[in-house]
C-alpha cells in the first residue's frame, strides 16, 4: 500500500515538473466553460430525441411502408367509381372494365436480361416506337421509388395481354382496372363534359398538390369527378406477395377486398340539360358564333337544372386539338369567366336607388338619348354618355323595361337635382347580393369576380375615379365584373323575395341559405313589377316572350366589350311570376345584335320547360 502510493506521489511531482519546465500555471476552470459545456451536452441531447422522435413517431409510417415495400410486392385491386345519376336517376357515366399493362421498376432495373426482354415486348407487341421508350423512361425517373414501385405502361386489349404472359417476365403484370365512359343513350359527352369532369391518371401536377398520389392512381381531373373525388373513388383493394432475401416471392396473401366508390345523385336534368344545349349550340351557329354560357336553376332551393359552357369537350377522349384551342374549351365559363353584366346589373341598382330613398317607383327622368357633364379638361367638349335609344320619361318601372341607361346613371351616379347612390353604397349592394365572392357551388374553379373601387383603381391605373366612372359600373359596365353564376344567383334572389340559396349540383347536398334580403322586400317587390314589364309590356326588352303559356320577369343586357370592338349579350328571367320553379341566364360572346339573340333561345327553353315539367307537376 505504501509502496503504491509513492508511486502516486511521484508521478504527481513528475508531472508537476514537467509542467514548470513549460512555465505553465494551473488555473481553476471558468464559471463560463462549465456553461458551454453543458450546453454543448444539452444540444446534443435535444438532437438525438429529436431524430428519434422523427424517426420513430413522424416518419413511422413512412419506413414501416419502406420495410413492407423491400420485403414484399403489394398489387392493387381496383375499386370500382361510383355512378353519377341526373335529377331523375338516370345513370350520366358507367364503368367498364379493361387491361392494363403495369412495369414493376424494381424488377426491371435489377435485371439487365429482363430490361432487353421487356423493352423487346414494348416494340413487338404494343408497337412502342423508341419516342414512346424515351417517354417511359422518363416517366421513371420522375418518380420517387421510396412511395412507389411500378408504373403504368399502357392500356392493352385481351390478345396483347396473351402474348405478354406468354413471356412469363417479372418485371410484367396486367391488371384489370375500371374504365369511366361517358356516352351514354341520347347523351353526347359534350353536353355533360363541364359538369360531370373527366378522370385521368395522376400527372406530375397532381403530386406537386398532393404527394401522396401516385402515378397509378386514377382521379377525377374536373366537374364533379374532381370536386367528389374523395367519395366516387372508393378504396381499392389489396394483394401482396411476400419476398425472400433474394427478393423472389415465396407466399401470397389476400389482405383486402375493394370497395367500390358511392353513387352521387345531382340536381341537374339530362333531358333538360340536352335540350338546352342543342337549342344554345344550333343557335349559336346560326349567329355565327362559338363562345356561351347558359344556367338555370332552382331559385326557391339552389339547385342546379341545367349547366353549359361552349365550347365544351369530348371527355371520353381527351385530344392534344382541344388541349391547344384558342377558345379554351376546358375552361368552364359558367363559373370561372368574368363578365361585364351589362344591362343586367340594373334591378340591383333599382333595388338599393329605392331602399337608399335616391328616388321613389314613379318619380320620372327625361332620356333624350344621352346626358353630359362638364370636362374639365376640355370645358368645349363635354363627356356625353349614351342611352342605347332616347326613351323619354321613364320612371322605374318602364326604366327597367325599356333599360333606360339614362335613368340609371342619374340615379346611380347623380345628375343635376337628381341625387345618385354613389359608388361606395353601389359597392355595398353588390357585396350584399353576393357579387365580388364565390357563390360556394361544388365545382372546382370558381372565381370571386371583380368590383371596382376607387382607391383600387387610383393604385391599379393611378388615375382618379370620376362620376363618369360611376355612372358606366351603374349600367354594368367598366371595371365591375362578376361570373354567370353570381348573376343568375342574384337574379335568383329577386325572385324568391329577397332569399337565396348556395348553388349545388349534389342532390342530398344540405341547401344553405347564403343571403336573406327580406328587409329589402318592398323594393324587391317594386323591382319585380318592373322586369315583369319587361317582358309584358310592347315597349319591353323582353316582349317577345309575352305569348310563353306562363308569366315571364326578364332583364335582357347588352355589354360592349374590347373597347367598345365587341359585345356580349346576356339575357337572365325567371318564371311563373307567381311562383318562380327556374332562373335562368343565357349569355353569347361577342354577339352580332346584342340581347336580341338571345330571346329566341330563351322562348324555345323555357317553353320546353313548361310543357315538360311544369305543367306535368314533374318537379
Amino acid at each position: 500500500m505504501k509502496s503504491k502510493n509513492k508511486e502516486i506521489y511521484l508521478e504527481e511531482a513528475v508531472l508537476d515538473d514537467f509542467a514548470k519546465d513549460f512555465d505553465l500555471i494551473e488555473l481553476p476552470l471558468s464559471e463560463k466553460a462549465f456553461q458551454l459545456v453543458k450546453t454543448v451536452i444539452f444540444c446534443a441531447v435535444l438532437l438525438i430525441a429529436g431524430r428519434i422522435f422523427l424517426l420513430g413517431i413522424v416518419k413511422s409510417t413512412f419506413y414501416k411502408n419502406q420495410a413492407i415495400l423491400n420485403s414484399s410486392e403489394q398489387t392493387t385491386l381496383a375499386a370500382e367509381r361510383g355512378i353519377i345519376f341526373d335529377k331523375f336517376n338516370k345513370p350520366l357515366v358507367s364503368n367498364s372494365s379493361t387491361l392494363q399493362l403495369i412495369l414493376k421498376i424494381v424488377n426491371f432495373i435489377k435485371n439487365p436480361d429482363e430490361q432487353e426482354k421487356t423493352i423487346n415486348a414494348f416494340k413487338e407487341i404494343l408497337q412502342f416506337t423508341p419516342d414512346n421508350v424515351t417517354e417511359l423512361f422518363n416517366k421513371i425517373k420522375g418518380i420517387d421509388l421510396e412511395k412507389q414501385n411500378s408504373v403504368i405502361v399502357a392500356e392493352i386489349t385481351s390478345d396483347q395481354a396473351k402474348k405478354i404472359k406468354n413471356l412469363n417476365l417479372n418485371s410484367l403484370e396486367i391488371k384489370e382496372i375500371f374504365k369511366r365512359n361517358y356516352i351514354l343513350g341520347y347523351i353526347k359527352p359534350e353536353i355533360f363534359s363541364h359538369l360531370i369532369g373527366y378522370t385521368a391518371f395522376v400527372d406530375k401536377t397532381d403530386l406537386k398538390k398532393n404527394s401522396s398520389l401516385s402515378f397509378d392512381e386514377l382521379i377525377g381531373k374536373s366537374g364533379i369527378e374532381a370536386y367528389y373525388n374523395e367519395a366516387l373513388k372508393g378504396e381499392n383493394g389489396v394483394n401482396i406477395g411476400y419476398r425472400n432475401s433474394s427478393g423472389e416471392i415465396f407466399e401470397k396473401k389476400h389482405l383486402s377486398d375493394p370497395k367500390p366508390g358511392e353513387n352521387l345523385y345531382l340536381t341537374v336534368d339530362s333531358e333538360f340539360q340536352s335540350y338546352f344545349y342543342n337549342c344554345f349550340k344550333e343557335r349559336l351557329n346560326i349567329l355565327g358564333r362559338n363562345v356561351g354560357v347558359a344556367i338555370a336553376l332552382n331559385p326557391q332551393n339552389g339547385e342546379i337544372l341545367s349547366l353549359i359552357s361552349i365550347p365544351s369537350f369530348n371527355n371520353n377522349k381527351i385530344s392534344s386539338e382541344s388541349l391547344i384551342n384558342p377558345l379554351k374549351p376546358f375552361f368552364n365559363r359558367a363559373i370561372s369567366g368574368e363578365y361585364s353584366p351589362g344591362s343586367t346589373i340594373k334591378p340591383l341598382v333599382a333595388v338599393a336607388a329605392l331602399k337608399e330613398k335616391v328616388i321613389d317607383p314613379l318619380k320620372e327622368i327625361l332620356s333624350i338619348g344621352f346626358i353630359e357633364i362638364p370636362n374639365p379638361y376640355n370645358p368645349s367638349q363635354p363627356s356625353r354618355f349614351l342611352d342605347w335609344k332616347p326613351n323619354g320619361w321613364v320612371n322605374i318601372y318602364s326604366a327597367l323595361a325599356r333599360s333606360s341607361n339614362v335613368y340609371f346613371y342619374e340615379v346611380g351616379g347623380g345628375f343635376e337635382n337628381q341625387k345618385g347612390l354613389g359608388i361606395n353604397k353601389l359597392n355595398e349592394y353588390w357585396r350584399k347580393f353576393g357579387l365580388g365572392e364565390k357563390t360556394g357551388i361544388d365545382l372546382p374553379g370558381e372565381n370571386d369576380g371583380f368590383l371596382p373601387y376607387p382607391t383600387e383603381k387610383e393604385k391599379r391605373t393611378k388615375t382618379p375615379w370620376r362620376i363618369g366612372d360611376t355612372y358606366n359600373v351603374s349600367i354594368g359596365q367598366g371595371d365591375l365584373l362578376v361570373t354567370p353564376i353570381q348573376l343568375i344567383n342574384y337574379i335568383a334572389l329577386i325572385a324568391n323575395n329577397g332569399k337565396n340559396y348556395e348553388p349545388h349540383l349534389n342532390k342530398e347536398r344540405e341547401v344553405k341559405e347564403l343571403i336573406d334580403l327580406s328587409g329589402l322586400l318592398p323594393e324587391i317587390k317594386e323591382v319585380q313589377k318592373g322586369i315583369t314589364d319587361a317582358v309584358k309590356q310592347s315597349y319591353g326588352t323582353a316582349n317577345t316572350l309575352n305569348n310563353l303559356p306562363f308569366s315571364v320577369a326578364a332583364k335582357t343586357g347588352t355589354a360592349q366589350i374590347e373597347s367598345n370592338a365587341a359585345i356580349n349579350a346576356i339575357f337572365v328571367g325567371y318564371a311563373p311570376v307567381e311562383n318562380p320553379q327556374i332562373a335562368l341566364l343565357i349569355l353569347i360572346e361577342n354577339a352580332k345584335e346584342g340581347s336580341i339573340n338571345t330571346l329566341p333561345i330563351a322562348k324555345d327553353v323555357l317553353m320546353w320547360y313548361y310543357q315538360n315539367r311544369i305543367k306535368n307537376n314533374e318537379l
